[in-house]
């Protein structure tokens, strides 16, 4: 019984963790500087994904980042130009954030252990991977779909480099920083 009810609670908190992220995505797309003509934005759309890797692991984030590219393939929010771009700049760019629950069992240990400063360097070891991971399938997209659009004489991989940089290292920051602060608001048997 307490096995079924925890993958009840699993799936609940992966349904709505992802539409959470869907809609912070929403909301920083609005928000955001149109600067970014090939898409991207400083977005907060994987806090979710970031908070269920942390609390569930890797399995649990990895499902909310693919449910988050999903709805955003699905419900038209995504710039989409072939199928396998889409696939990469969205299911896999957001699936791979989730590996940041590598790091789930450190965070919680050094929860339990009122451990403040070793919790918070695996948070930002775990958000820095996931955002790494998805910053690397965006680059690769950027390489083989967005070459054209490099100037000219800089080389596609410099462009989509620096290109997707300028929006997922500002995310990177802003993500950890809340992730931190929700994680120290939260009761610790949440995590």
């Amino acid at each position: 019984m307490e096995k079924k009810r925890s993958n009840t609670l699993f799936l609940v908190e992966v349904a709505v963790f992802s539409a959470l992220a869907y809609l912070l995505d929403l909301v920083s797309g609005m928000l955001s500087l149109k600067i970014w003509p090939q898409g991207g934005s400083i977005s907060i759309a994987m806090i979710p994904i970031f908070l269920m890797s942390f609390r569930w692991g890797v399995k649990g984030g990895i499902l909310s980042g693919f449910l988050l590219g999903l709805l955003q393939f699905i419900l038209g929010f995504s710039q989409i130009y072939t199928l396998l771009q889409g696939i990469i700049d969205y299911a896999i760019a957001f699936s791979v954030v989730g590996l940041a629950g590598i790091f789930a069992s450190q965070v919680k240990d050094s929860l339990s252990n009122n451990n403040r400063k070793k919790w918070i360097t695996f948070v930002i070891m775990g958000t820095f991977l996931g955002s790494a991971l998805r910053y690397l399938a965006h680059v690769l997209s950027g390489i083989v779909f967005f070459g054209e659009y490099a100037p000219e004489g800089q080389p596609a991989a410099v462009y989509s480099l620096i290109y997707n940089g300028t929006y997922m290292l500002p995310s990177f920051i802003v993500c950890a920083i809340i992730v931190i602060l929700v994680i120290s608001a939260a009761p610790k048997k949440m995590i």
